[in-house]
């Protein structure tokens, strides 16, 4: 059996935000989206399904290494009659924290039909070269 490095990733469903000790001032409910994560030699990918979510609500902030997404539902029309409802409609938030191997300039996002894919591309490793010595 051969061991890698990569971290184990819990799956879990659409579950409701455990706001833990945080003040929440918005009566919208906040879920955790589900994601999947790839990675390949060029970096990863997070693909999460945020339903409802358009580039217009969508909100990616960096912090010290911390990517957090924070999506934004807006309501259902008032100009249509709701017939029935199966889908809890809520906002969307997740953190991740990322490694130094990340290339945090080149992160990059796009959204379509409520799917979010981020792009977080590693960095170009190290490359040997001559250092010049001037005579100070």
């Amino acid at each position: 059996m051969t061991q890698t490095n990569t971290p184990e990733l819990n799956v879990h469903e659409k579950r409701p935000l455990d706001p833990g000790s945080a003040e929440h001032t918005s009566t919208t409910p906040q879920f955790s989206p589900q994601v999947d994560i790839w990675e390949n030699d060029q970096g990863l990918t997070v693909v999460a399904d945020m339903p409802g979510v358009t580039a217009d609500g969508l909100n990616i902030d960096l912090n010290d290494n911390v990517l957090t997404i924070h999506g934004h539902v807006l309501p259902p029309s008032a100009t249509r009659k709701l017939l029935a409802q199966e889908f809890e409609v809520g906002d969307y938030y997740r953190q991740f924290k990322l490694s130094e191997d990340i290339d945090k300039e080149a992160i990059a996002a796009t959204i379509k039909d409520g799917v979010l894919t981020v792009s977080l591309p590693k960095q170009a490793p190290a490359q040997p070269r001559k250092i010049n010595v001037v005579t100070a």
